[in-house]
């Protein structure tokens, strides 16, 4: 029950500091930038794209082909690339369900952590921290590396994502160290 609790209240804590993160301060932000002449680009891509929500890579190259790097790397000589995450008009920016599901992802990570964090050996409060700090900073590697080394993620964003999932998971960590204090 102590394992329920402390991942919980770490998730409730995790979701405070990343709403502080996205909304009170500019983190959520850093690396983006705006298209120029954009009114031109969004009429290309609703003419082309229409209806369909997605996740684009460009210029595409079918990889089932027997020629499929060379010509991607072709293709990627003469053509712009990229990765567009599109919506069709109509979409909202944030909705409830959206901040549930947010929250949902950070109390099953934050109860992940306090199971692993009940698990260790650790006596120390600091350590049990450290712990799932860590854990944090293996979260903030995993995806987010991959993204500016495959994708070109901006550095500034790369950085800035993982910092905030590695304060996220310190902060989850305090409190639930607090929770699953070692009995004697």
């Amino acid at each position: 029950m102590r394992i329920i609790i402390a991942g919980v209240v770490g998730g409730i804590a995790m979701f405070v500091w990343t709403s502080i993160a996205h909304v009170a301060l500019p983190l959520g932000q850093i690396g983006f930038s705006q298209i120029p002449s954009e009114a031109p680009v969004l009429a290309a891509m609703h003419n082309s794209i229409g209806d369909r929500s997605g996740l684009f890579f460009f210029p595409w190259t079918d990889m089932k082909s027997k020629n499929a790097m060379a010509d991607e790397e072709a293709r990627m000589k003469v053509n712009p690339s990229g990765l567009l995450i599109y919506h069709p008009p109509g979409a909202s920016a944030m909705t409830a369900q959206t901040l549930i599901v947010e929250f949902i992802k950070e109390a099953a990570v934050s109860l992940i952590a306090a199971f692993l964090l009940a698990q260790a050996l650790l006596a120390g409060y600091a350590a049990r921290v450290g712990f799932v700090t860590l854990a944090g900073v293996a979260a903030g590697l995993t995806t987010n590396v991959s993204y500016w080394n495959w994708y070109g993620f901006p550095g500034s964003y790369t950085a800035t994502y993982m910092a905030v999932q590695i304060v996220g998971f310190a902060v989850a960590g305090t409190v639930a160290a607090l929770v699953l204090r070692r009995q004697v």
